[in-house]
């Protein structure tokens, strides 16, 4: 992958106007269609506005419309800065960095970050092939929390509740991490169901949650954790545990702490960034692409 520095971020959105030109181009690759016309028009942009007008009838088109960054009074190049600093570290950046960096608000920063994230959103259809499968939980040390807070999270059985996520990674290629309830065979079959094809080999350890996938049209390999195995064969999880340590070392190290509310965000964030790691152009370029009409913050 081609490293892509500030340098060129500067030279290829030095200001406001290039930001806009090249959203617009974007998302009108064919030219913009003006409903008023019923065609494909010659359009100009309107200095005062965020806005282009067709040279036939003066019909406004936002370009912005539609997207996240619609209704934002936070400059374009802005909300573009911060998409090149969550694309530069494999690990994420914070909001308070972009705070430092971009000069927004604490809260403008935060807002943006998340609704980048749901811009990171994929849905790609169902894997096939080898797909290894496995839990994790992400929470707080319960030592490092506030005692009201520490009693707010404990369980009847007396243990930390941390958040439960199920991940499915398709060797040599893609993967999919979702915030579930719990670690249950009910909660974690539809997901399986849903996001892994009939016939594929599906890998796990020994969790009672998987007993039964070969009913499902899987084949079925496991690994006995419990018993200190880790690898039989090509029988192993250690590529999706790897995808683990990726996530925990940066919620930890950058984030420090995550709400359950917008855990998934970050989930959708770290996937991303893991599914494009071995795409031929700039991570940045690839969130860039994101942009679509439809999302909204």
């Amino acid at each position: 992958m081609r490293r892509y520095t500030f340098m060129d971020f500067e030279k290829d959105f030095p200001t406001e106007e290039a930001c806009m030109e090249w959203l617009r181009g974007y998302l009108y690759p064919e030219g913009i269609f003006c409903k008023s016309c019923g065609k494909v028009t010659k359009h100009h942009r309107v200095k005062s506005r965020t806005s282009y007008s067709c040279d036939s009838c003066g019909h406004h088109e936002h370009p912005m419309a539609g997207t996240i960054f619609e209704n934002s009074r936070t400059p374009l190049r802005v909300w573009f800065h911060a998409i090149y600093l969550m694309a530069s570290t494999r690990c994420g950046v914070s909001a308070k960095q972009i705070e430092r960096e971009t000069g927004v608000t604490y809260k403008t920063a935060w807002r943006m970050c998340n609704a980048i994230r749901k811009m990171l959103q994929e849905d790609e259809g169902p894997m096939d092939g080898r797909v290894e499968m496995d839990e994790t939980y992400i929470g707080g040390k319960a030592k490092n929390m506030h005692a009201a807070k520490k009693a707010e999270r404990i369980h009847g059985t007396g243990t930390i509740d941390k958040a439960t996520v199920f991940g499915m990674l398709e060797r040599n290629g893609r993967v999919k991490a979702v915030h579930t309830v719990d670690a249950t065979r009910t909660s974690l079959l539809p997901i399986i169901r849903e996001g892994v094809l009939p016939k594929a080999t599906v890998y796990t350890d020994e969790a009672l949650a998987y007993n039964g996938l070969t009913h499902h049209g899987y084949e079925h390999r496991r690994v006995h954790h419990a018993s200190r195995v880790y690898v039989v064969g090509d029988v192993h999880t250690n590529t999706i545990e790897g995808f683990w340590s990726l996530l925990k070392r940066g919620l930890n190290g950058v984030y420090h702490a995550v709400s359950e509310k917008h855990l998934q965000g970050y989930l959708d964030e770290y996937s991303f960034r893991y599914n494009h790691r071995a795409d031929s152009q700039p991570m940045f370029v690839t969130m860039l692409g994101q942009v679509q009409k439809g999302y909204t913050r």
